[in-house]
């Protein structure tokens, strides 16, 4: 009887083993899942609008529950109509051979045109089309323009990647595959050398903001989105 007592308070121990989360020290009891917000649940664009716009561009549509870009050109860009400041963000994509595509954040749609002109971007890209397959600053999972990504991870095109994005103040991680891809802390003397000598340097709101939209390139192509899902994080805009 003793034993059976010390396997059902076992659940309890590994709860409290693990309290101390990225969530900000949300206990594993309470269902890290409930922490998550799904953002396209395959079904409908609730959480999205177009650029600048009210509502979603035509040219996105739901395929077998994917977010689909089936268009491209002016006015695709889509951004989240809620705002993020720190948070964990996860998603599936693919593209077609040549494709391209990008999902920036702390967006900022009274500074540009484009999403671009504000948030970073992290690529996606079909690598094999470009740079001849070799790693560089306009990869799949690096920081456009500034970081390219440690190593080659991404998937065939046509073939699903898995994307993770995890921004704390200024502290910005990029996974590709699993695999950390792009590591670096925004403002900090070598961004700041690199940014000054990339294109960025052309757009004075570029990376300014410290929150605003999430948003995702579509006009440069076809492009699948699925499960979208982001949980805010604690930390301060100075981390």
């Amino acid at each position: 009887m003793k034993y059976l007592a010390l396997l059902a308070l076992l659940p309890l121990f590994a709860c409290a083993s693990t309290s101390d989360s990225a969530s900000g020290g949300e206990s594993a009891c309470a269902s890290n899942e409930a922490a998550w917000t799904t953002l396209f649940d395959g079904e409908s664009f609730e959480h999205w609008r177009g650029y600048k716009q009210t509502e979603m561009p035509e040219g996105w549509v739901i395929d077998e529950g994917h977010m689909f870009a089936k268009d491209s050109g002016a006015g695709m860009d889509i951004v989240t109509r809620a705002t993020y400041t720190n948070f964990e963000l996860e998603l599936e994509w693919r593209v077609v051979p040549g494709g391209n595509s990008g999902i920036m954040w702390h967006v900022d749609e009274s500074a540009g045109d484009y999403p671009w002109m504000t948030g970073p971007e992290y690529q996606v890209l079909d690598d094999a089309a470009y740079n001849e397959g070799k790693p560089g600053l306009n990869s799949a999972g690096s920081n456009y323009a500034v970081y390219a990504p440690s190593g080659h991870t991404q998937r065939p095109a046509g073939e699903w990647n898995q994307t993770r994005i995890v921004v704390v103040g200024n502290h910005v991680q990029q996974f590709l595959n699993g695999v950390k891809v792009v590591d670096y802390v925004k403002g900090s003397p070598d961004w700041t050398e690199r940014v000054a000598k990339s294109k960025w340097v052309k757009w004075p709101h570029y990376c300014t903001t410290t929150s605003g939209h999430l948003a995702i390139q579509g006009d440069h192509g076809n492009v699948w989105y699925k499960n979208l899902r982001l949980r805010e994080l604690a930390g301060t805009s100075g981390e």
